[in-house]
């Protein structure tokens, strides 16, 4: 399963978009929202914060 860069979750494979740069790093991303964001240079977002807060507690258990 790919992981998404910008929000860091999981999704299966046909989903979501498969980005290859010119430096020919590959970037894979599960949504529109989060291609939208990456692209417009956000990180601190509040949904992408408390998503890998998450994320951390549940690696955790």
């Amino acid at each position: 399963m790919p992981k998404c860069v910008y929000c860091g979750s999981n999704y299966e494979f046909p989903r979501g978009l498969t980005l290859v740069m010119k430096d020919g790093t590959i970037n894979y991303l599960c949504s529109g929202k989060c291609r939208k964001n990456m692209l417009m240079k956000r990180r601190k977002v509040k949904w992408v914060l408390s998503k890998k807060k998450t994320q951390e507690k549940v690696k955790k258990r």
